[in-house]
């Protein structure tokens, strides 16, 4: 059986209308430090996890997204379809040979299931 633990990652996928709205208010009303940005996302520290504020073109209200680690990735992908879980990978491609897969809540809520960084 799969041992899961949260990641460190949280995405908020953001509608062009208020990107930049959502970024100053996170950098500058909150203050929280800026780790990384680039014209698609701007990755802010949030308590010990990374929220990763991205802008996505056709989004037509702001999503919120969960990194989810395992040691193993084929067996957890195996236990969540057969109990039943929505795979979603078409929602955002990943890397060619990233050990990981898209799921959805039975709320909707996307989450990514990859291999835990050497922690679980």
């Amino acid at each position: 059986m799969s041992t899961y633990t949260a990641g460190r990652n949280i995405a908020m996928k953001i509608p062009l209308r208020d990107y930049d709205a959502v970024v100053r208010f996170y950098t500058e009303t909150l203050g929280f430090p800026v780790i990384d940005a680039d014209e698609s996302c701007t990755v802010v520290e949030f308590g010990h996890v990374r929220l990763n504020l991205d802008r996505v073109p056709h989004q037509s209200q702001t999503d919120v997204w969960f990194q989810v680690q395992t040691k193993d990735v084929s067996a957890a992908k195996q236990k969540l379809e057969g109990d039943g879980v929505t795979m979603c990978g078409e929602v955002e491609p990943l890397p060619d040979g990233y050990d990981g897969f898209w799921i959805t809540a039975p709320n909707g809520v996307i989450h990514l299931i990859d291999a835990a960084q050497g922690r679980t």
